[in-house]
């Protein structure tokens, strides 16, 4: 299992750790790493590891066997060994990019209020899939209504909720695409809001900035029918 630094912090940039594994694939397990893998429509994170003299690009982080997060290089070089300790450094500007439009499509997906059906996020822009069968009548309005929630900077934070706590309330489960792992322990949950006044509330494993206010002005983008019941809707980071 490798300790998931980034849940503990999403602001965490660099870290020490020790190498505890090669991949057959030319991959390199930590004991605990900032880098987020690949999930729930979010990109692994970029970066570099560091250790004497040398230094080793990231491309990206996937989850491998088990609880593992694999490091993947982005350049056929020497491996850190096994064993060996080295400072792990994020690329920060992508990664906090990835933070504010992750927390805008949860936003998205109030605003909009039906089921989802998928994602995806850049460093740029993000788009989520709904279950709904004719575009949003007003883009004006719905662009308002999500630069409305930035300006609440209102405060963005995580829990937790058991197995049987969650199927006790469906409610909680916006995206019919990826449903919360079953028979893994207890769920995250992002909370946007205050607990007693909250925006939003739905399981997410990805990284999130600690308030709304921290994403920035949104542009909304393409509306694209994408089947009978089906639209899929781009969101933009203005900046």
């Amino acid at each position: 299992m490798t300790r998931m630094l980034f849940r503990d912090d999403p602001y965490m940039r660099d870290a020490q750790a020790h190498v505890v594994a090669h991949t057959a694939e030319g991959g390199v397990v930590l004991e605990a790493t900032v880098f987020y893998p690949t999930g729930g429509g979010q990109p692994g994170d970029s970066g570099w590891l560091e250790w004497g003299s040398s230094r080793l690009p990231i491309a990206t982080a996937v989850k491998g066997e088990g609880r593992q997060i694999v490091l993947v290089p982005s350049e056929p070089v020497a491996l850190p060994p096994v064993g060996a300790h080295l400072m792990q450094h994020l690329d920060w500007d992508r990664r906090h990019k990835h933070m504010r439009v992750h927390t805008a499509l949860h936003l998205l997906s109030v605003a909009v209020p039906f089921a989802v059906t998928g994602g995806a996020i850049s460093a740029t822009y993000g788009r989520l899939d709904f279950n709904m069968p004719d575009a949003p009548d007003d883009r004006e309005a719905l662009e308002q209504a999500l630069n409305d929630f930035v300006e609440q900077d209102a405060r963005v934070s995580d829990g937790w909720i058991s197995e049987a706590e969650l199927v006790a309330a469906p409610q909680l489960v916006r995206t019919m695409a990826v449903k919360p792992p079953r028979g893994a322990g207890d769920i995250r949950l992002v909370r946007i809001g205050e607990e007693s006044d909250w925006i939003d509330l739905q399981p997410c494993s990805g990284t999130h900035v600690a308030r709304t206010g921290e994403i920035g002005a949104l542009r909304l983008g393409k509306i694209e029918k994408k089947g009978g019941m089906n639209r899929r809707i781009y969101l933009h980071l203005d900046s």
